[in-house]
């Protein structure tokens, strides 16, 4: 996959819908809610602060990271995959 978003963008890969619940019930695609957390496939070069440096980015590729539901409105589809674009700020945590 060939794909470097710009500035403090991050790439993620969403984690896969449950298809049961806890108690073992299967949940039809329509009452599935997409889930929070993903994999961070690519990442830019940092935020360009006022004075024109780059600051890093917190996380890099491979960080499983929690975002919010509404996060990352920006889909796109890239050798068949379903990948989300996301500011840096609409991260929420880097699970370790």
């Amino acid at each position: 996959m060939n794909i470097r978003p710009l500035y403090d963008r991050v790439v993620i890969r969403r984690k896969a819908e449950e298809e049961t619940t806890a108690g073992g019930i299967v949940l039809p695609g329509s009452a599935k809610e997409k889930p929070n957390q993903g994999e961070v496939v690519a990442v830019g070069e940092g935020k360009v602060l006022d004075n024109g440096e780059t600051r890093a980015l917190a996380v890099k590729v491979g960080d499983r990271v929690v975002f919010g539901q509404y996060a990352g409105s920006n889909t796109i589809e890239v050798d068949g995959e379903e990948l989300i674009i996301m500011g840096e700020s609409e991260i929420y945590a880097v699970v370790e």
